[in-house]
Protein backbone atom coordinates (compact mmCIF):
# COMPACT_ATOMS: atom_id res chain seq x y z
CA UNK A 1 0.00 0.00 0.00
CA UNK A 2 1.70 3.30 -1.39
CA UNK A 3 0.71 6.85 -3.23
CA UNK A 4 -0.43 5.72 -6.50
CA UNK A 5 2.98 7.50 -8.45
CA UNK A 6 5.02 4.93 -6.70
CA UNK A 7 2.66 2.26 -8.93
CA UNK A 8 3.06 4.62 -11.91
CA UNK A 9 6.59 3.41 -11.48
CA UNK A 10 5.73 -0.47 -11.02
CA UNK A 11 2.89 -0.48 -13.55
CA UNK A 12 2.50 2.57 -15.76
CA UNK A 13 0.07 0.92 -18.05
CA UNK A 14 -2.53 -0.33 -15.26
CA UNK A 15 -5.55 1.14 -15.29
CA UNK A 16 -6.23 3.24 -12.13
CA UNK A 17 -9.71 4.95 -13.30
CA UNK A 18 -12.22 4.02 -15.72
CA UNK A 19 -15.65 5.57 -16.87
CA UNK A 20 -18.47 2.94 -16.35
CA UNK A 21 -20.98 4.26 -19.94
CA UNK A 22 -18.18 5.18 -22.12
CA UNK A 23 -15.24 2.84 -20.72
CA UNK A 24 -12.69 6.16 -21.35
CA UNK A 25 -9.90 5.29 -18.66
CA UNK A 26 -6.08 6.68 -17.51
CA UNK A 27 -3.55 4.63 -16.42
CA UNK A 28 -1.35 5.07 -13.08
CA UNK A 29 1.08 6.72 -15.66
CA UNK A 30 -1.46 9.07 -16.91
CA UNK A 31 -3.03 9.54 -13.50
CA UNK A 32 0.46 10.68 -12.37
CA UNK A 33 1.54 12.82 -14.79
CA UNK A 34 -2.18 14.85 -14.90
CA UNK A 35 -1.75 14.91 -10.87
CA UNK A 36 1.78 16.51 -11.05
CA UNK A 37 0.53 19.31 -14.02
CA UNK A 38 -2.23 20.33 -11.51
CA UNK A 39 0.62 20.29 -8.45
CA UNK A 40 2.56 22.75 -10.67
CA UNK A 41 -0.57 25.04 -11.46
CA UNK A 42 -1.42 25.26 -8.36
CA UNK A 43 1.90 26.47 -7.57
CA UNK A 44 2.32 29.05 -10.32
CA UNK A 45 -0.97 30.54 -8.73
CA UNK A 46 -0.09 31.56 -6.01
CA UNK A 47 -1.20 28.19 -3.88
CA UNK A 48 0.77 26.83 -1.07
CA UNK A 49 0.62 24.19 1.27
CA UNK A 50 -2.53 24.53 3.40
CA UNK A 51 -4.47 26.66 0.57
CA UNK A 52 -8.22 25.56 -0.43
CA UNK A 53 -9.87 24.81 -3.92
CA UNK A 54 -13.12 24.27 -4.42
CA UNK A 55 -14.49 21.54 -7.27
CA UNK A 56 -18.25 21.65 -8.60
CA UNK A 57 -18.30 18.64 -11.32
CA UNK A 58 -20.41 16.01 -12.13
CA UNK A 59 -18.76 12.16 -12.04
CA UNK A 60 -15.39 12.26 -14.78
CA UNK A 61 -11.90 11.26 -14.16
CA UNK A 62 -11.05 14.71 -13.93
CA UNK A 63 -12.24 15.35 -11.11
CA UNK A 64 -10.11 12.18 -9.49
CA UNK A 65 -7.09 13.98 -11.27
CA UNK A 66 -8.17 17.79 -9.75
CA UNK A 67 -7.74 15.83 -6.38
CA UNK A 68 -4.80 13.87 -6.44
CA UNK A 69 -3.11 17.42 -7.41
CA UNK A 70 -4.12 19.40 -4.83
CA UNK A 71 -3.37 16.09 -2.20
CA UNK A 72 0.30 16.24 -3.70
CA UNK A 73 0.51 19.95 -2.92
CA UNK A 74 -0.60 20.05 0.34
CA UNK A 75 -4.13 21.73 -0.20
CA UNK A 76 -7.34 21.48 1.47
CA UNK A 77 -9.75 20.59 -1.84
CA UNK A 78 -14.05 20.92 -1.07
CA UNK A 79 -16.08 19.06 -3.38
CA UNK A 80 -19.19 20.58 -3.77
CA UNK A 81 -22.42 18.86 -4.83
CA UNK A 82 -23.96 19.87 -7.88
CA UNK A 83 -27.68 19.53 -6.16
CA UNK A 84 -27.21 22.54 -4.47
CA UNK A 85 -28.83 25.37 -4.98
CA UNK A 86 -26.28 28.76 -6.42
CA UNK A 87 -26.87 30.64 -2.90
CA UNK A 88 -25.56 27.29 -0.78
CA UNK A 89 -22.36 26.70 -3.71
CA UNK A 90 -21.67 30.13 -3.50
CA UNK A 91 -21.90 30.11 0.60
CA UNK A 92 -19.60 27.30 0.43
CA UNK A 93 -16.91 28.45 -2.23
CA UNK A 94 -16.92 31.85 0.23
CA UNK A 95 -16.95 29.93 3.72
CA UNK A 96 -13.85 27.59 2.39
CA UNK A 97 -11.78 30.08 1.25
CA UNK A 98 -11.29 28.78 -2.28
CA UNK A 99 -8.53 30.41 -4.04
CA UNK A 100 -9.38 28.13 -7.28
CA UNK A 101 -12.65 26.93 -8.78
CA UNK A 102 -12.88 24.19 -10.94
CA UNK A 103 -16.11 23.57 -12.96
CA UNK A 104 -17.66 21.72 -15.95
CA UNK A 105 -20.18 23.22 -18.99
CA UNK A 106 -22.79 20.93 -17.09
CA UNK A 107 -22.70 22.65 -13.98
CA UNK A 108 -21.69 26.37 -15.40
CA UNK A 109 -25.37 27.57 -14.69
CA UNK A 110 -25.04 26.95 -10.99
CA UNK A 111 -22.15 28.60 -10.46
CA UNK A 112 -21.36 31.34 -13.38
CA UNK A 113 -22.52 34.30 -11.57
CA UNK A 114 -20.35 33.87 -9.02
CA UNK A 115 -17.54 34.91 -11.73
CA UNK A 116 -18.16 39.21 -11.41
CA UNK A 117 -14.16 39.78 -12.47
CA UNK A 118 -13.72 41.58 -8.76
CA UNK A 119 -10.55 41.89 -7.19
CA UNK A 120 -9.90 38.72 -4.66
CA UNK A 121 -12.33 36.56 -6.02
CA UNK A 122 -11.13 32.86 -6.84
CA UNK A 123 -9.51 32.04 -9.83
CA UNK A 124 -12.66 30.30 -11.92
CA UNK A 125 -11.67 27.59 -13.95
CA UNK A 126 -13.42 25.48 -16.12
CA UNK A 127 -13.07 21.86 -18.28
CA UNK A 128 -13.59 21.35 -21.59
CA UNK A 129 -14.80 24.57 -23.81
CA UNK A 130 -14.86 27.19 -20.86
CA UNK A 131 -17.45 29.91 -21.11
CA UNK A 132 -16.57 33.30 -21.00
CA UNK A 133 -15.47 34.73 -17.65
CA UNK A 134 -13.63 30.87 -17.32
CA UNK A 135 -10.04 30.03 -17.45
CA UNK A 136 -9.37 26.99 -19.73
CA UNK A 137 -8.35 24.12 -16.66
CA UNK A 138 -7.43 21.89 -19.76
CA UNK A 139 -5.14 24.50 -21.57
CA UNK A 140 -3.33 25.52 -18.35
CA UNK A 141 -2.81 22.35 -16.68
CA UNK A 142 -1.71 21.10 -20.16
CA UNK A 143 0.98 23.35 -20.44
CA UNK A 144 2.92 22.33 -17.30
CA UNK A 145 5.45 19.79 -16.44
CA UNK A 146 4.83 16.12 -16.04
CA UNK A 147 7.44 16.01 -12.84
CA UNK A 148 6.66 16.58 -9.18
CA UNK A 149 6.55 19.81 -7.47
CA UNK A 150 9.63 20.17 -5.37
CA UNK A 151 7.56 20.69 -2.12
CA UNK A 152 5.59 17.68 -1.85
CA UNK A 153 3.23 17.52 1.07
CA UNK A 154 -0.01 15.87 1.77
CA UNK A 155 -3.27 17.97 1.31
CA UNK A 156 -6.60 16.91 2.79
CA UNK A 157 -10.10 16.79 1.49
CA UNK A 158 -11.86 19.58 3.51
CA UNK A 159 -16.52 18.37 2.75
CA UNK A 160 -19.34 19.93 3.98
CA UNK A 161 -21.70 18.37 5.79
CA UNK A 162 -25.17 17.79 3.25
CA UNK A 163 -26.83 20.46 5.19
CA UNK A 164 -29.54 18.09 5.68
CA UNK A 165 -30.64 19.79 9.63
CA UNK A 166 -28.88 23.46 8.50
CA UNK A 167 -26.42 25.45 6.81
CA UNK A 168 -23.38 22.94 5.77
CA UNK A 169 -20.01 23.53 7.58
CA UNK A 170 -16.73 21.99 6.59
CA UNK A 171 -15.18 19.43 8.40
CA UNK A 172 -11.34 20.20 8.29
CA UNK A 173 -8.63 18.36 9.51
CA UNK A 174 -5.46 19.65 10.51
CA UNK A 175 -2.50 20.09 8.24
CA UNK A 176 0.49 18.18 9.69
CA UNK A 177 3.09 18.53 6.69
CA UNK A 178 2.73 14.63 6.12
CA UNK A 179 4.69 13.20 3.33
CA UNK A 180 1.87 12.24 0.55
CA UNK A 181 2.72 8.47 0.74
CA UNK A 182 1.11 8.42 4.59
CA UNK A 183 -2.29 6.57 4.25
CA UNK A 184 -5.87 6.71 6.62
CA UNK A 185 -5.40 4.37 8.76
CA UNK A 186 -8.92 4.02 9.12
CA UNK A 187 -9.31 3.31 5.33
CA UNK A 188 -6.23 0.63 5.61
CA UNK A 189 -8.38 -1.16 8.41
CA UNK A 190 -11.65 -0.87 6.29
CA UNK A 191 -10.44 -1.23 2.66
CA UNK A 192 -7.76 -3.69 2.94
CA UNK A 193 -7.77 -5.61 6.21
CA UNK A 194 -11.49 -6.11 6.52
CA UNK A 195 -12.72 -5.82 2.72
CA UNK A 196 -10.09 -7.27 1.02
CA UNK A 197 -8.92 -4.66 -0.82
CA UNK A 198 -5.57 -4.65 -2.83
CA UNK A 199 -3.54 -4.37 -5.74
CA UNK A 200 -5.66 -6.99 -7.57
CA UNK A 201 -9.21 -5.48 -6.67
CA UNK A 202 -11.65 -4.04 -9.32
CA UNK A 203 -13.98 -1.40 -7.24
CA UNK A 204 -17.08 -0.55 -8.32
CA UNK A 205 -18.21 3.20 -7.52
CA UNK A 206 -21.82 3.81 -7.63
CA UNK A 207 -21.87 7.63 -6.07
CA UNK A 208 -21.51 10.93 -6.83
CA UNK A 209 -17.49 11.44 -6.14
CA UNK A 210 -18.35 14.95 -4.29
CA UNK A 211 -19.34 12.70 -1.25
CA UNK A 212 -16.86 11.74 1.62
CA UNK A 213 -17.07 8.00 1.02
CA UNK A 214 -17.33 7.61 -2.50
CA UNK A 215 -14.24 10.22 -2.96
CA UNK A 216 -12.02 8.59 0.09
CA UNK A 217 -12.84 5.04 -1.13
CA UNK A 218 -11.86 6.12 -4.66
CA UNK A 219 -9.04 7.54 -3.56
CA UNK A 220 -7.83 4.19 -1.36
CA UNK A 221 -8.46 1.75 -3.90
CA UNK A 222 -5.85 3.89 -6.07
CA UNK A 223 -3.24 3.71 -3.10
CA UNK A 224 -3.87 0.09 -3.05
CA UNK A 225 -2.75 -0.25 -6.44
CA UNK A 226 -6.39 -1.56 -7.48
CA UNK A 227 -8.85 -0.24 -10.59
CA UNK A 228 -11.75 1.76 -9.62
CA UNK A 229 -14.58 1.61 -12.47
CA UNK A 230 -16.92 5.12 -11.81
CA UNK A 231 -20.57 5.03 -12.70
CA UNK A 232 -22.04 8.57 -13.78
CA UNK A 233 -24.87 7.90 -11.44
CA UNK A 234 -26.98 4.99 -9.35
CA UNK A 235 -28.97 2.79 -11.44
CA UNK A 236 -29.99 -0.39 -10.01
CA UNK A 237 -29.93 -2.94 -12.47
CA UNK A 238 -26.95 -1.70 -14.73
CA UNK A 239 -25.02 -1.54 -11.28
CA UNK A 240 -25.54 -5.60 -11.40
CA UNK A 241 -24.84 -5.93 -15.03
CA UNK A 242 -21.04 -3.83 -14.08
CA UNK A 243 -20.35 -6.38 -11.32
CA UNK A 244 -20.74 -9.17 -13.97
CA UNK A 245 -19.10 -7.38 -16.75
CA UNK A 246 -15.87 -6.29 -15.02
CA UNK A 247 -15.99 -9.09 -12.48
CA UNK A 248 -16.28 -6.56 -9.63
CA UNK A 249 -14.60 -7.55 -6.72
CA UNK A 250 -15.59 -4.65 -4.24
CA UNK A 251 -18.13 -1.99 -3.93
CA UNK A 252 -19.31 0.53 -1.18
CA UNK A 253 -23.19 1.40 -1.64
CA UNK A 254 -25.73 2.98 0.75
CA UNK A 255 -28.98 1.19 1.98
CA UNK A 256 -31.09 3.12 -0.39
CA UNK A 257 -29.35 1.08 -3.46
CA UNK A 258 -29.85 -1.95 -1.71
CA UNK A 259 -33.53 -1.50 -1.01
CA UNK A 260 -33.70 -0.43 -5.00
CA UNK A 261 -31.84 -3.64 -6.19
CA UNK A 262 -34.18 -6.03 -3.84
CA UNK A 263 -37.34 -4.14 -5.63
CA UNK A 264 -36.01 -5.23 -9.32
CA UNK A 265 -38.11 -8.12 -10.43
CA UNK A 266 -36.47 -11.48 -9.56
CA UNK A 267 -36.18 -12.48 -13.08
CA UNK A 268 -33.68 -10.01 -13.44
CA UNK A 269 -31.81 -10.24 -10.51
CA UNK A 270 -31.08 -13.64 -11.26
CA UNK A 271 -30.03 -12.32 -14.58
CA UNK A 272 -26.74 -10.83 -13.53
CA UNK A 273 -23.56 -12.52 -11.74
CA UNK A 274 -22.49 -11.28 -8.88
CA UNK A 275 -20.43 -14.14 -7.70
CA UNK A 276 -17.38 -11.79 -8.00
CA UNK A 277 -17.90 -9.77 -5.47
CA UNK A 278 -15.90 -10.04 -2.37
CA UNK A 279 -16.64 -6.76 -0.25
CA UNK A 280 -19.80 -4.50 -0.06
CA UNK A 281 -19.00 -1.99 2.42
CA UNK A 282 -22.02 0.19 3.07
CA UNK A 283 -23.21 3.35 5.72
CA UNK A 284 -24.14 6.57 5.69
CA UNK A 285 -27.60 5.71 6.81
CA UNK A 286 -28.88 2.68 9.08
CA UNK A 287 -30.02 -0.23 6.84
CA UNK A 288 -33.47 -1.54 7.98
CA UNK A 289 -32.69 -5.43 9.33
CA UNK A 290 -35.06 -6.85 6.86
CA UNK A 291 -33.31 -5.11 3.89
CA UNK A 292 -29.82 -6.39 5.17
CA UNK A 293 -30.78 -9.79 5.55
CA UNK A 294 -31.85 -10.49 2.32
CA UNK A 295 -28.53 -8.53 0.61
CA UNK A 296 -26.60 -11.27 3.03
CA UNK A 297 -28.94 -14.37 1.67
CA UNK A 298 -28.44 -12.94 -2.01
CA UNK A 299 -24.68 -12.26 -1.80
CA UNK A 300 -23.59 -14.10 1.23
CA UNK A 301 -21.63 -13.03 4.22
CA UNK A 302 -19.60 -10.36 2.20
CA UNK A 303 -21.77 -7.07 3.75
CA UNK A 304 -19.29 -4.39 5.59
CA UNK A 305 -20.80 -2.11 7.50
CA UNK A 306 -19.63 0.72 9.62
CA UNK A 307 -20.19 3.72 11.05
CA UNK A 308 -18.81 7.36 11.47
CA UNK A 309 -18.77 10.83 9.71
CA UNK A 310 -16.65 12.61 7.75
CA UNK A 311 -15.14 14.09 10.99
CA UNK A 312 -13.95 10.96 11.44
CA UNK A 313 -14.02 11.64 15.32
CA UNK A 314 -14.87 7.57 15.88
CA UNK A 315 -15.43 4.34 13.58
CA UNK A 316 -17.55 1.15 14.43
CA UNK A 317 -17.51 -1.50 11.91
CA UNK A 318 -19.68 -5.00 11.88
CA UNK A 319 -18.84 -8.03 9.41
CA UNK A 320 -21.70 -9.57 8.00
CA UNK A 321 -20.86 -12.27 10.71
CA UNK A 322 -20.62 -10.27 13.61
CA UNK A 323 -23.92 -8.82 12.01
CA UNK A 324 -25.93 -12.52 12.04
CA UNK A 325 -25.22 -12.71 15.88
CA UNK A 326 -26.00 -9.12 16.83
CA UNK A 327 -28.97 -8.07 14.33
CA UNK A 328 -29.05 -4.28 13.80
CA UNK A 329 -26.09 -3.30 14.66
CA UNK A 330 -23.86 -0.98 12.91
CA UNK A 331 -20.41 -2.99 14.74
CA UNK A 332 -17.83 -2.17 17.27
CA UNK A 333 -15.10 0.75 17.79
CA UNK A 334 -12.37 0.08 15.78
CA UNK A 335 -10.80 3.80 16.08
CA UNK A 336 -12.37 5.63 19.64
CA UNK A 337 -14.17 4.18 22.16
CA UNK A 338 -18.01 4.14 22.14
CA UNK A 339 -19.78 5.78 25.02
CA UNK A 340 -23.30 6.46 25.26
CA UNK A 341 -24.56 9.34 27.74
CA UNK A 342 -27.45 10.73 29.05
CA UNK A 343 -28.64 14.61 28.69
CA UNK A 344 -26.49 14.93 32.21
CA UNK A 345 -23.30 13.46 30.28
CA UNK A 346 -23.06 10.72 32.25
CA UNK A 347 -22.81 7.04 30.83
CA UNK A 348 -26.08 4.71 30.50
CA UNK A 349 -26.17 1.09 31.22
CA UNK A 350 -25.94 -1.37 28.94
CA UNK A 351 -28.60 -1.71 26.55
CA UNK A 352 -30.07 1.89 27.56
CA UNK A 353 -30.68 4.60 24.84
CA UNK A 354 -28.53 7.80 24.60
CA UNK A 355 -26.50 10.34 22.86
CA UNK A 356 -23.73 8.09 20.91
CA UNK A 357 -19.79 9.84 21.91
CA UNK A 358 -16.55 8.85 20.71
CA UNK A 359 -13.53 9.09 23.73
CA UNK A 360 -10.09 9.02 22.46
CA UNK A 361 -10.73 9.57 19.02
CA UNK A 362 -9.10 11.69 16.19
CA UNK A 363 -10.08 15.99 17.11
CA UNK A 364 -11.93 17.99 14.43
CA UNK A 365 -13.21 20.87 13.96
CA UNK A 366 -16.05 22.78 11.97
CA UNK A 367 -14.54 25.20 9.81
CA UNK A 368 -15.27 28.91 10.25
CA UNK A 369 -18.22 27.74 13.58
CA UNK A 370 -16.12 27.49 16.97
CA UNK A 371 -19.73 27.58 18.32
CA UNK A 372 -20.69 24.39 16.87
CA UNK A 373 -17.15 22.40 17.26
CA UNK A 374 -17.64 23.41 20.86
CA UNK A 375 -21.24 21.99 21.29
CA UNK A 376 -20.07 18.87 19.30
CA UNK A 377 -17.51 17.89 22.82
CA UNK A 378 -18.34 17.57 26.27
CA UNK A 379 -16.35 18.32 29.10
CA UNK A 380 -14.01 15.02 28.78
CA UNK A 381 -13.56 16.16 25.41
CA UNK A 382 -15.74 13.25 24.01
CA UNK A 383 -16.63 13.75 20.84
CA UNK A 384 -20.17 13.32 18.85
CA UNK A 385 -22.03 13.48 15.44
CA UNK A 386 -25.64 13.78 17.15
CA UNK A 387 -26.91 10.12 16.84
CA UNK A 388 -28.68 8.38 19.49
CA UNK A 389 -28.33 4.38 20.35
CA UNK A 390 -27.50 2.03 23.16
CA UNK A 391 -24.74 -0.96 23.38
CA UNK A 392 -24.90 -4.19 24.10
CA UNK A 393 -23.16 -6.74 26.38
CA UNK A 394 -20.51 -7.26 23.95
CA UNK A 395 -19.63 -3.74 22.76
CA UNK A 396 -21.55 -3.43 19.63
CA UNK A 397 -23.74 -0.14 18.82
CA UNK A 398 -27.05 0.14 17.54
CA UNK A 399 -28.11 3.39 16.82
CA UNK A 400 -31.95 4.25 16.99
CA UNK A 401 -32.01 7.80 15.17
CA UNK A 402 -30.54 11.19 14.67
CA UNK A 403 -31.29 12.95 18.23
CA UNK A 404 -32.76 16.09 16.28
CA UNK A 405 -35.39 13.45 14.81
CA UNK A 406 -36.67 11.73 17.99
CA UNK A 407 -40.71 12.48 18.33
CA UNK A 408 -41.72 13.20 22.09
CA UNK A 409 -45.42 12.00 22.29
CA UNK A 410 -47.24 12.41 25.38
CA UNK A 411 -43.84 12.07 27.19
CA UNK A 412 -42.19 9.36 25.27
CA UNK A 413 -39.94 9.21 23.26
CA UNK A 414 -40.43 7.62 19.38
CA UNK A 415 -37.39 6.96 17.17
CA UNK A 416 -38.56 7.42 13.47
CA UNK A 417 -36.06 4.84 11.99
CA UNK A 418 -37.74 1.97 13.56
CA UNK A 419 -41.23 2.75 11.98
CA UNK A 420 -39.21 3.78 8.82
CA UNK A 421 -37.31 0.16 8.44
CA UNK A 422 -41.10 -1.43 9.15
CA UNK A 423 -42.69 0.76 6.17
CA UNK A 424 -39.75 -0.01 3.36
CA UNK A 425 -40.70 -3.35 3.73
CA UNK A 426 -44.14 -3.14 2.42
CA UNK A 427 -43.95 -4.33 -1.36
CA UNK A 428 -46.08 -1.03 -2.51
CA UNK A 429 -43.79 1.33 -0.81
CA UNK A 430 -40.55 2.67 -2.76
CA UNK A 431 -39.28 5.00 -0.22
CA UNK A 432 -40.65 6.59 3.13
CA UNK A 433 -39.82 9.66 5.60
CA UNK A 434 -41.27 8.99 9.65
CA UNK A 435 -41.28 12.22 11.42
CA UNK A 436 -42.99 14.14 14.35
CA UNK A 437 -46.34 16.54 13.58
CA UNK A 438 -47.88 19.25 15.94
CA UNK A 439 -50.85 17.74 18.03
CA UNK A 440 -52.39 19.43 20.43
CA UNK A 441 -53.25 16.67 23.16
CA UNK A 442 -49.81 14.80 22.56
CA UNK A 443 -47.48 17.32 22.10
CA UNK A 444 -45.95 15.50 18.76
CA UNK A 445 -47.99 12.41 16.92
CA UNK A 446 -46.06 10.64 14.24
CA UNK A 447 -46.19 11.30 10.87
CA UNK A 448 -45.24 9.31 7.55
CA UNK A 449 -44.57 10.73 3.63
CA UNK A 450 -44.51 7.85 1.75
CA UNK A 451 -43.09 7.35 -1.76
CA UNK A 452 -45.35 4.55 -3.82
CA UNK A 453 -44.01 2.54 -6.39
CA UNK A 454 -47.13 3.48 -8.10
CA UNK A 455 -49.08 7.00 -7.79
CA UNK A 456 -52.52 5.82 -8.85
CA UNK A 457 -52.50 3.41 -5.95
CA UNK A 458 -52.08 6.48 -3.53
CA UNK A 459 -54.69 7.14 -1.01
CA UNK A 460 -57.11 6.56 1.44
CA UNK A 461 -56.95 2.50 1.04
CA UNK A 462 -52.97 2.27 1.19
CA UNK A 463 -53.04 4.62 3.64
CA UNK A 464 -55.29 2.39 6.39
CA UNK A 465 -53.22 -0.77 4.64
CA UNK A 466 -49.53 0.58 5.59
CA UNK A 467 -51.27 1.75 8.91
CA UNK A 468 -52.29 -1.89 10.16
CA UNK A 469 -49.03 -2.96 8.67
CA UNK A 470 -47.28 -1.17 10.41
CA UNK A 471 -49.09 -2.20 13.81
CA UNK A 472 -48.69 -5.52 13.28
CA UNK A 473 -44.72 -5.24 13.91
CA UNK A 474 -44.62 -1.97 16.52
CA UNK A 475 -46.79 -0.69 19.26
CA UNK A 476 -49.06 1.56 18.10
CA UNK A 477 -47.34 4.40 19.81
CA UNK A 478 -44.52 4.36 16.91
CA UNK A 479 -47.09 3.89 13.88
CA UNK A 480 -48.11 6.92 12.10
CA UNK A 481 -51.36 8.17 12.72
CA UNK A 482 -51.41 9.75 9.20
CA UNK A 483 -50.02 9.06 6.11
CA UNK A 484 -49.30 11.54 3.00
CA UNK A 485 -48.11 10.84 -0.19
CA UNK A 486 -45.23 12.18 -2.64
CA UNK A 487 -44.13 11.31 -6.00
CA UNK A 488 -39.98 11.36 -4.88
CA UNK A 489 -38.78 12.08 -1.64
CA UNK A 490 -36.20 14.33 -0.89
CA UNK A 491 -32.80 12.26 -0.75
CA UNK A 492 -29.53 13.59 -1.80
CA UNK A 493 -27.56 11.72 -4.35
CA UNK A 494 -25.58 9.84 -1.38
CA UNK A 495 -28.97 8.40 -0.11
CA UNK A 496 -29.30 11.02 2.55
CA UNK A 497 -32.99 11.89 3.60
CA UNK A 498 -33.50 15.55 3.94
CA UNK A 499 -35.83 15.09 6.11
CA UNK A 500 -36.54 19.20 7.28
CA UNK A 501 -38.32 19.54 3.93
CA UNK A 502 -40.54 17.53 4.63
CA UNK A 503 -40.78 18.06 8.37
CA UNK A 504 -40.76 21.96 8.12
CA UNK A 505 -44.11 21.96 5.76
CA UNK A 506 -46.59 20.69 9.04
CA UNK A 507 -44.88 23.06 11.67
CA UNK A 508 -45.86 26.61 11.90
CA UNK A 509 -42.83 29.06 11.88
CA UNK A 510 -44.09 30.29 15.41
CA UNK A 511 -44.46 26.35 16.73
CA UNK A 512 -41.72 25.35 19.15
CA UNK A 513 -40.41 21.58 18.02
CA UNK A 514 -40.18 19.61 20.96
Amino acid sequence: MTHPSVHARTQPDKIAYQMAPTGKAITYRELDERSNQGAHLFRTLGLKAGDHIALLLENRLTFMEICWAAQRAGLYYTAISRYLTPDEIAYIVQDCGARVVITSPKCAEQIKRLVKGEPGEPAFFMLDEPLPGFRSWDQEVGAQPVTPIADQVAGYDMLYSSGTTGRPKGVKRQSENSPIELPSPFLKILCGDMCGMNADSLYLSPAPLYHAAPLRFNMMAIVLGGTSVIMESFDAEQFLKLVETHRITQAQLVPTMFVRMLKLPDEVRARYDVSSLKGAIHAAAPCPIDVKARMIEWWGPILIEYYAGSESNGVTVSTSRQWLDHRGTVGRAVVGKVKILDENDGEVPIGQIGTVYFADGPAFSYHNDPDKTKRAYNAKGWSTLGDVGYLDNDGFLYLTDRKSYMIISGGVNIYPQETEDVLITHPDVADVAVFGVPSEEMGEEVKAVVQPHDMAHAGKELEAELITFCRKHLSPIKCPRSIDFEAELPRTPTGKLVKRHLRDRYWPKTAVKI
